[in-house]
């Protein structure tokens, strides 16, 4: 569990450098130099992301659990999950869901957060998805009172949406029928009619 709390102190402490203090990010941006800095920026995400993953799969492995999540539950997360692959996609495609949705990669990593806090109740998934949520949370309302920082994106186009819609819903349903299975080692449609994961 030491090393699943270091790595995710590591991971947001580093994006959340804007959200305490957008101007000191720019003066030591200015004075190291944006490569420089990307590059320590960089390097402590990583190192934090590689010690939360490690750490994760240890702690989950000492289950402890703080709440049973019903079935019903289960299938809600699918529901809730739906629209974050579109919402992903959309973050690099300029249209009308990415206008709609205003930071569509923050929505998109909230609902995937309460979707799997709705279907997992051990502490390990509780500390990892929490702190997500609770993390693009607090950015999106920071974003109120700080520009965001510029994304690399396509040329806007009317069939932007459109791409965003069916290759989201592709990689959903990939994750769905086995991928999701591949990557995590959780298959979802035994786990979903109570077959535990």
């Amino acid at each position: 569990m030491t090393l699943f709390v270091i790595g995710l102190l590591l991971f947001f402490a580093a994006h959340s450098v804007s959200i305490i203090d957008a101007a000191w990010r720019d003066r030591m941006a200015a004075r190291l130099g944006e490569p420089v800095w990307q590059g320590v920026y960089s390097l402590i995400s990583l190192l934090g992301l590689a010690l939360m993953i490690w750490g994760y799969g240890m702690a989950r492995q000492v289950a402890l659990p703080l709440y049973a999540p019903p079935l019903w539950a289960r299938h809600l997360a699918l529901l809730v999950m739906l629209p974050v692959f579109p919402l992903l996609i959309a973050t690099y495609l300029p249209g009308r869901i990415q206008h709609a949705a205003r930071h569509p990669m923050l929505l998109a990593t909230m609902l995937w957060a309460v979707a799997h806090l709705l279907a997992n109740g051990n502490l390990a998934d509780v500390l990892l998805f929490g702190a997500f949520l609770t993390w693009a949370a607090v950015d999106r309302l920071s974003l109120s009172r700080r520009m965001p920082r510029p994304l690399p994106m396509l040329p806007a186009g009317k069939r932007n949406d459109l791409i965003a819609l069916a290759g989201g819903t592709g990689i959903y349903l990939a994750f769905l029928f086995g991928l999701h299975q591949w990557l995590i080692g959780v298959p979802i449609l035994p786990w979903i009619r109570g077959g535990g994961g």
